[in-house]
């Protein structure tokens, strides 16, 4: 049995990605949302372009 990542826009806030990847790993939209902004603020802004990638390239949850 395989798990495939899946954008989950119904439960995202901008495109999904942050939703998406907590219900990949099975843990809160909260977590994931709180590390993402730390790594946008340590990170010098990479992790938005990688958010931006991932959110144009990932299938979403139909």
């Amino acid at each position: 049995m395989s798990r495939q990542f899946l954008i989950n826009k119904p439960e995202g806030k901008i495109m999904g990605v942050c939703a998406g990847i907590a219900d990949y790993f099975g843990i809160d939209a909260t977590l994931v949302r709180i590390a993402f902004v730390l790594a946008a603020i340590c990170g010098f802004g990479s992790p938005i372009l990688i958010y931006l990638i991932i959110g144009l390239v990932a299938p979403a949850i139909r």
